[in-house]
């Protein structure tokens, strides 16, 4: 046991422990050499002799001492006092993200995508030094007075290029956090980091992770075969724009995920310029982050007008995403939520569409959905329809979704998508691009998952002032009998 007040390497005095894990416990200590606090990490000396254990202890050690990043927690010594190891790292005053979120709950939409740029950016910084963190969680982010988040305990980051330490089929991870591919025991890589992120983001967003169960296996399993729970549901205020981020992050397959860690942080940078636009003004780490953007969006500061034409583009996303509002409020006025207006309502009209505009779209399976019965969506005409193929065991397991999509002709700014159906019952999302991506990842998410319960839906779109050639209905899930049929499809602008 260690005794507070005890010197090790006859300088660091132990003054409170404030954490302890398994392998290692935490100290706040007083380095009387340079007149300031540090953390030392001292590792349990009952397992001090294993060489695995001692091995994966050094390793984070010389793992976050060559990061040298604002937003990783600083190492500053490393050795071993009479037989025990020890990490002599940078004292962060504050709080965990872990803390924080049991204290407020939801944390406000800009500042939850605030932290995850800022954790975001700490791992793009371990990737490109070839290192997967692993166990990404908010216990792992300590948040300075300032606000600002750092990421700690590489205790089992691991060298994309080391062999050896960690034999297949070990989970390492929390599995409130733990990817698909960490569960089964599988090769971890960046996107591993990437999925666990997205759920600190869900986490963030809604105040609660997004799968529980009475054993930790159970969860890990939720996450390998449960669909995450929608966002958009727990959170209503949460952006079509910013649930396609936490979609794409937390996708099952590594194939439909983010690639790279940069590329999330890039939409989530987007995302904060809107969502900062549409609030108006930002205040703590939302603002500190805000300022730190590239391009147009680095120049959106409350109360700075630094570059006049810049500002222009940030106001002019603004009114459009205020339009969007609008627009999704509008519908919601009469029927309530999930339901909409009579049609002509919130002033949106029909886009006129060419008779061949509508085409179908199936990229995980054979690449056709009933392909010759597409048009009859579009024209006009009660007694005709497209279907899906039957599923009769449904979508689940075989793919995740099917759609069909309509050619606006040029980019357009839709408000809505009527969708007129004879087989409610199932689940759907509108999805806008200006090409045809090769798979859904590659489109952008315009609406929130909906539910299609009765003969006509009228689904608002959010495309947060972008315009796009091309919409896209994903199905996502089935009715009774393993088939959706679209009567017809109506886009409003």
């Amino acid at each position: 046991m260690t005794v507070i007040g005890t010197l090790i390497a006859d300088r660091f005095r132990l003054d409170e422990k404030v954490g302890a894990g398994g392998m290692s416990s935490v100290y706040r200590a007083y380095d009387p050499t340079l007149e300031r606090w540090v953390a030392i990490k001292l590792m349990h000396r009952d397992i001090s002799t294993d060489p695995d254990q001692l091995e994966r202890f050094r390793r984070e050690a010389r793992a976050v001492a060559s990061l040298n990043h604002p937003h990783v927690v600083t190492v500053i010594d490393a050795g071993e006092d009479e037989g025990a190891p020890y990490i002599v790292f940078e004292y962060v005053e504050g709080e965990t993200l872990k803390d924080r979120i049991r204290r407020l709950g939801m944390l406000p939409v800009p500042e939850a995508v605030a932290y995850s740029i800022e954790i975001g950016r700490a791992l793009s910084a371990a990737h490109a030094a070839r290192l997967v963190h692993r166990d990404v969680k908010p216990q792992n982010v300590l948040i300075d007075p300032e606000g600002r988040a750092k990421v700690t305990d590489f205790g089992i980051a691991r060298s994309m290029e080391a062999h050896g330490l960690t034999a297949t089929g070990r989970v390492l991870g929390t599995t409130d956090y733990v990817s698909p591919e960490q569960a089964l025991g599988h090769a971890v890589t960046e996107q591993s980091d990437i999925y666990s992120l997205g759920i600190v983001l869900y986490e963030m967003l809604t105040g609660e992770v997004p799968f529980q169960a009475d054993t930790q296996v159970a969860v890990a399993m939720k996450h390998v075969r449960d669909p995450l729970p929608d966002v958009q549901r727990r959170r209503p205020e949460v952006s079509a724009a910013l649930a396609a981020v936490v979609e794409r992050a937390t996708a099952k397959e590594t194939k439909r995920r983010y690639p790279t860690v940069a590329e999330m942080v890039h939409d989530l940078e987007e995302v904060l310029a809107i969502e900062a636009a549409r609030a108006g003004e930002t205040s703590g780490e939302a603002t500190t982050v805000l300022r730190t953007l590239p391009g147009d969006t680095a120049d959106f500061v409350p109360g700075r007008l630094r570059h006049p034409r810049r500002w222009l583009f940030v106001s002019m996303i603004a009114l459009g995403a205020v339009a969007g509002l609008i627009a999704y409020f509008a519908t919601r006025t009469e029927e309530g939520p999930g339901k909409s207006a009579a049609p002509g309502s919130g002033g949106v009209s029909d886009v006129r569409l060419r008779s061949d505009a509508a085409a179908d779209y199936d990229p995980e399976g054979d690449g056709e959905e009933s392909p010759d019965a597409v048009q009859f969506a579009i024209d006009h005409n009660s007694t005709t329809n497209w279907d899906t193929e039957t599923y009769r065991s449904g979508l689940s397991g075989l793919k995740s979704g099917v759609g069909i999509y309509v050619r606006a002709g040029s980019p357009l700014l839709a408000r809505r998508l009527d969708v007129v159906t004879s087989t409610p019952g199932f689940q759907a999302r509108v999805y806008g691009a200006n090409t045809v991506p090769g798979d859904i990842s590659g489109w952008k998410a315009v609406s929130r998952r909906t539910d299609l319960k009765g003969d006509t839906t009228r689904i608002p779109l959010d495309t947060a002032g972008r315009s796009y050639r091309n919409y896209l209905l994903w199905i996502t899930s089935l009715p009774d009998g393993g088939k959706a049929r679209i009567v017809e499809l109506r886009l409003k602008k």
